[in-house]
């Protein structure tokens, strides 16, 4: 989080000092911050790691994306054709997240992609309960929903 607030000051600075006051110039000012601190994170201890997650946050970006439109193209496929193929049910998937934010990150990326739905945690929040639309390979939903729980919860480990 320091990391991000210097990169943000930095970049705000970088504009103030140019004197264009454009989001392009903003850009490039929080780019050539990041670039910075990059450098400096060795030497800095509350920097540690923050160089490493932008590519976890662009990969991570581009995994859910990935999803999203596949889970929106097979929803909008069983719509407009017949007969549907949905088999809907509730799953219980174990969790690996253990807070309450990364739990309730899991939730709602599960609930953004089309087709799940998270319900409820259970007490000892190790389950959550998720419905989903077509659980006719619930192998493969387990699987699918544990890498989103993997890479979602590597964006902060």
């Amino acid at each position: 989080m320091i990391g991000a607030v210097w990169n943000l000051l930095l970049g705000i600075t970088w504009m103030l000092l140019s004197g264009d006051f454009s989001g392009r110039n903003l850009l490039v000012g929080l780019g050539f911050a990041y670039l910075a601190l990059a450098i400096i994170q060795p030497q800095v201890p509350a920097l540690a790691g923050y160089a490493q997650r932008l590519p976890r946050i662009l990969g991570f970006l581009g995994f859910f994306l990935r999803q999203l439109v596949l889970a929106n193209l097979k929803v909008a496929y069983d719509i407009v054709t017949l007969p549907w193929y949905m088999r809907p049910g509730v799953i219980a998937m174990p969790l690996t997240a253990r807070s309450d934010f990364e739990i309730a990150l899991v939730a709602n990326l599960i609930s953004l992609t089309p087709g799940t739905l998270s319900l409820d945690v259970s007490d000892d929040r190790r389950v959550l309960y998720i419905h989903a639309m077509f659980l006719d390979d619930e192998p493969a939903l387990r699987r699918g929903l544990a890498e989103l729980e993997r890479r979602a919860l590597a964006l902060f480990h």
